[in-house]
Parts: C-alpha cells; structure tokens; sequence
C-alpha cells in the first residue's frame, strides 16, 4: 500500500500535465514517367516517395542544430526548467546536469518522430508543460524541416547546373582553340579546303588536257597533210605550251613538294577533324546544360504537411488513474513474490 499510496500522492498533487502537439508530414519528389515500355503504363505520374531525404529531415529535426535554434528563439530550456514543472520532470531534474549535452538528451525524450515506411507518412510528436508552447516547437520543427528541404533543392540545382556549366566552357575553348588553328593554317599556307581547290583545279588540269589532246590530234594531222607547212612549228610550240601547263597545274595538287595541295591536305584534316570534334562536344554540352537545367527545375523535393500541429486542450499525459494501478498491480506482484521467498525461508529454516 506504501507505493500505491505515494504513487497516488504524486500523481494526484505533484505530477505536471504533459500537452502534446502531433502534426504529419510527408517527404515527395516528382516521379519520372518511364518514356517506353510497360512502365510507362504502369508507371503514370504525380509524386514519388523521397525516403532517403525523409531521413534527413528526422535526422535535422533531432540534431543538436535543431535543438540550438529552438533555444535561441523559444528558449526552451528555460520553458522546461520552469519551477512550474515537478521536480522530476524539470530540466535538469534529479541528475542536476545542465549541459547542452544534457539538454539534448532531455529534449529527445520530448520530441519524437515515428515513420511509417507502407504509407511514407512521418509524425511529430511534441511533449510540453504547456499546450501553446508544445503547438509552437512543433510548428517551428516543421518550418525548420522545410528549409533544409529548400536548402537541399537549391544546392541540388546548383550542383547540376554547375557542373553541365563547366562542361560548356570547355567545349567553347576548345572550339575556339580548334577554330584558331584552322584559320591560322589557312592563312599560313594559302589554302581554304585542300578538297575543293584540288577538285577546281584538277578540272582545269582536264580542260588543258582535252585542249592538248586536241591540239597534239591537230599537229599529227598536219604533219601528216603538210610536213613542210610553216603552221607545224607554231603548232608544236603551242602542244609543247599546253604540256608543260597542265603539268604545272598538275604538280600543284599532287606535287611532292610542301606547296602542293596534297601535301598541305593532312594538316588542314587534322585541324579540321579537331574543328569537327570540338563542334559536337559543344553542341553534346550544350544540350547537357539544357537537360540539366530542365532536371534542376523538374527535380523538386516537397514537404508536404498533412496535418497541422494542433493545439491541445487537453493534457494526455500522465495519465493518473492507470499509472497508480500500475504501481498497485506491481506492488501486489512483489509482495507476493516476497511472501513466497520469505515463506521458502522460513520453512528451511524450520
């Protein structure tokens, strides 16, 4: 009856109400539609489920930063070391440590989140001695929890962008790199595209070829007529001119030397393929930048509340009446326990 009797006493004069504020909450992502396939059927769109992050916002919210911000601007230390509060559930109660660490202890035995990995949905649950104080934490929780998912959507975006953004500048340099050795070669060696200037000039090397044809068909014709006709050596001369012509223009374009066409074809396709090259970098870069941009703005985490923190009218804790039959049940359990012993004692004795 001793316990029971102190319990009762406890319970019924000394023991502070305990107000608790639960709100519930949910972590979404939007989900990718698959393109192709069963998927897209099955798939469909609206909100993914964000668990990973999910986490991250329990972790937050019972972090020693969480606990700290909570101090600075509802001073709960000093709402949980109220003299209002019973002894024993007073901050810092009957260890009599005051530290932060203490502290963080204390506060994680008032501040409890359960998740419920079927339907994704988290719940907060906030104990205080006061119903607008137990409301206010848990308000201030969830705006805090919705900041670090800002702070994590901002930094995720960046990290996209940045890095597609990176991946621009170094495929410009390159073009231009490659652009400037290209029209740096061209200058140097006179050339625009070795390709076309030996295709235009082998045409006129074929039209000088037909005209010395024509002209060798016209001598050997003459010669044949008129040997001794004073027009056979002019012809000659003009047969021996166009020779010599068409294997100068010939020379141009296949000519061994460093000033032919042919020789100056590798380097202008090096540089050109270089060009080529760094194009589509660019342009695969380019189009990096754009997907990421598109994915930094598609992917969004929300917290989404599904209810508010509400404010108690009520204390739920403690709750009197059973907690005293509680102590009356294990008082009768261990008085019984201790009269069987004491009577095994006895009869050993005896």
């Amino acid at each position: 009856m001793v316990p029971t009797i102190l319990a009762a006493l406890y319970y019924g004069l000394v023991a502070s109400d305990v107000y608790i504020s639960e709100a519930r909450f949910v972590i979404r992502s939007p989900q990718r539609t698959a393109p192709t396939g069963l998927g897209a059927l099955l798939q469909g769109t609206g909100l993914g489920r964000a668990q990973d992050d999910t986490y991250s916002v329990h972790d937050y919210v019972l972090s020693r930063d969480a606990l700290r911000e909570l101090d600075d601007k509802l001073k709960v230390r000093a709402a949980y070391s109220d003299t209002s509060v019973d002894f024993f559930n007073r901050f810092p109660g009957l260890q009599g440590d005051e530290s932060f660490e203490a502290l963080h202890r204390y506060y994680l035995k008032h501040v409890v989140i359960e998740y419920d990995a079927t339907s994704s949905i988290s719940v907060l649950r906030t104990r205080a001695y006061n119903a607008q104080h137990a409301k206010d934490v848990n308000e201030l929780l969830l705006q805090m929890g919705e900041r670090l998912v800002n702070s994590l959507n901002t930094r995720s975006r960046q990290d996209l962008v940045e890095v597609a953004q990176k991946e621009v500048t170094l495929a410009e340099e390159r073009t231009r790199a490659a652009a400037a050795s290209l029209s740096s070669f061209r200058a140097d060696r006179g050339v625009f595209d070795p390709d076309r200037q030996s295709a235009m000039q082998l045409q006129g090397v074929a039209k000088l070829q037909e005209e010395l044809f024509a002209a060798e068909t016209q001598l050997a014709q003459l010669r044949q007529v008129s040997p001794n006709n004073p027009q056979v050596a002019g012809m000659a001369s003009r047969v021996e001119a166009l020779r010599r012509q068409a294997a100068s223009e010939t020379s141009k374009v296949t000519g061994r030397d460093g000033s032919s066409l042919t020789a100056k074809s590798p380097g202008f396709d090096r540089l050109a393929l270089e060009k080529g090259f760094a194009d589509r970098q660019l342009a695969t870069a380019l189009a990096s930048l754009e997907s990421a941009r598109s994915e930094a703005a598609r992917k969004q985490l929300y917290l989404e509340r599904l209810v508010q923190p509400n404010l108690p009218d009520k204390a739920m804790e403690p709750r009197r009446l059973r907690s005293v039959a509680m102590v009356l049940l294990l008082g009768l359990v261990c008085w019984g326990v201790l009269s069987l012993v004491v009577a095994s004692v006895r009869e050993h004795t005896d």
